[in-house]
This record gives structure tokens, C-alpha cells and sequence, in this order.
């Protein structure tokens, strides 16, 4: 088994999926970080709609409507990354510490959201820093919108960031984890194989069709 006490730590408790130290757990990891990276492209697409719906800040022009949906949003794994070596430690910490999995769920909820929002305003001020002419910023501009934090995060953006993070630390990385334990090491190496040659290719092919459309 990959992960041998995984089945008693998580009877009645997310725990025991946070181990650095094995192989299984880099395997997992780096699925994840492929999968999220397709599956982010396929969650921007909604969440574009509902916001162009209720604020109005998406272009029609916006890449997300005319990427080939193979195409990989590498934000999307590298921030299952990020959430598996930050959140997750930090959600089986606290479920060890609270009374109920619902309130270190909501703790690990409002933890996730603050992360977001640093997160933001750290990239912000780094990079998207307006013009000294015209005032204008390079990339986005929130200080128009409701909730946002110094013209840079926006709260709406960072709960729903939030949201997403509960998903992947509490359901899907879970059960990613669940599912390569049930296979012999030789079949689970055979899967994270064709998993890597399955992504390998989408990113070749989405990256040709990119090109072949700058062309024409």
C-alpha cells in the first residue's frame, strides 16, 4: 500500500495524506499538478461567465473562450502545488486540534482566503504597479470593484480561490491519494506513466493549434 495507515487516519479524519518523505506522495503530487492544470482551464470558463454576468470585467476576447480545452492553465497546477505543501499540513493540523471537521474546515476556509488575498497583493505590488503617466495598471485593475483590497486583491476573486482550495485539499487530492493506494506500486507507476504521456501530449497539441492560429 502506498500510504499504509491512510485507511484508520481517514475512517473519521482527513489526515495522513501529508508525506513528504515517499515516493507516493511526489507521485500524487505531481498528478495533481497535471490534472489541475486542465481542470483549472475547464473551472476559469464558469467562473469568467459568472463574473462578466455580475460585473462585467471579462473581454469577449478573453483567451479562456477560444483556447482549445486541452489547453493548460499552469497557474491552476501550480497552485495545487502550492495548496498541497501549504493547506494541506495545515487542514490535517487543525482538524487534529479542533472539535469537529466543520470547524477546521471553516478555519482552514478563512486561512485559504487570506492566503489568496497576500497572495494578490504581494504579486500586485510586484509587478502590476501603474503607470506614472496615465495611472493605469499593466495586468488588472480592482480598484473599481466592490471588496477590493488596495486596488490590487479582490475579496470575491479570493473566496472563491478559497473555495477551490477546499475542493482539491479536501476532496481531490484525497481521493487521488485513495486511488493510487489501491494499485500494486508496478500498476500505480504504469498509471502515473500514461497520466504524464496523456498531459505531455495535450500540452504539445494545444501549443501547435496556438501557433498554427498566430499563423493564420
Amino acid at each position: 500500500m502506498a500510504f499504509p495507515n491512510m485507511r484508520k487516519l481517514t475512517e473519521h479524519d482527513e489526515i495522513g495524506y501529508f508525506a513528504p518523505r515517499t515516493w507516493e506522495f511526489w507521485r500524487v503530487l505531481i498528478v495533481c499538478f497535471c490534472l489541475c492544470c486542465i481542470l483549472g482551464h475547464w473551472l476559469e470558463m464558469p467562473y469568467c461567465w459568472l463574473m462578466d454576468q455580475c460585473f462585467g470585467i471579462v473581454a469577449d476576447d478573453y483567451a479562456v473562450w477560444t483556447d482549445p480545452w486541452y489547453h493548460p492553465y499552469w497557474v491552476y497546477g501550480f497552485g495545487a502545488v502550492f495548496m498541497t505543501l501549504l493547506i494541506e499540513p495545515l487542514k490535517e493540523r487543525l482538524i487534529l486540534h479542533r472539535k469537529t471537521l466543520w470547524g477546521a474546515f471553516l478555519e482552514s476556509l478563512v486561512l485559504a482566503i487570506v492566503i489568496a488575498m497576500v497572495l494578490e497583493l504581494v504579486m500586485g505590488w510586484l509587478i502590476n504597479q501603474p503607470d506614472p503617466a496615465t495611472g493605469e495598471y499593466p495586468f488588472w485593475d480592482n480598484s473599481q470593484l466592490p471588496g477590493n483590497v488596495f486596488g490590487q486583491a479582490w475579496l470575491v476573486n479570493d473566496f472563491f480561490i478559497g473555495l477551490a482550495t477546499m475542493i482539491y485539499v479536501w476532496i481531490i487530492f484525497p481521493l487521488v491519494c485513495e486511488g493510487f493506494s489501491l494499485l500494486n506500486p508496478k500498476a500505480a507507476n504504469v498509471v502515473f506513466a500514461l497520466i504524464i504521456i496523456g498531459f505531455i501530449a495535450c500540452v504539445t497539441a494545444s501549443y501547435l493549434e496556438l501557433r498554427l492560429w498566430e499563423k493564420y
